[in-house]
């Protein structure tokens, strides 16, 4: 690989979650939880959000533990492909 494409490969987002949903083809829906302060009262709270990544294999099934990296948009609602699978569903 150069070394143009290992610092662009750097700069992107890389994030984790759990697929909650396998349905469509060559698409997974992955739910990523963050931890946040409040802003008056100092709590930790958590947030979470849900992301459909690109997974062209379809190789993953619900409940597997996976890393999501950035990319460009490929339709309407994904710009996240699949990274790898962290941990399988058992």
């Amino acid at each position: 690989m150069s070394e143009k494409k290992k610092i662009i490969q750097k700069r992107k987002k890389v994030l984790q979650g759990v697929i909650v949903s396998d349905k469509m083809e060559k698409t997974a829906v992955a739910l990523v939880e963050r931890t946040v302060q409040h802003a008056l009262y100092k709590r930790t709270i958590k947030r979470s959000k849900k992301y459909k990544i690109h997974d062209e294999e379809n190789a993953c099934q619900i409940g597997d533990h996976v890393r999501l990296i950035e990319c460009k948009p490929i339709s309407k609602d994904k710009c996240w492909r699949l990274l790898d699978i962290v941990r399988k569903a058992v």
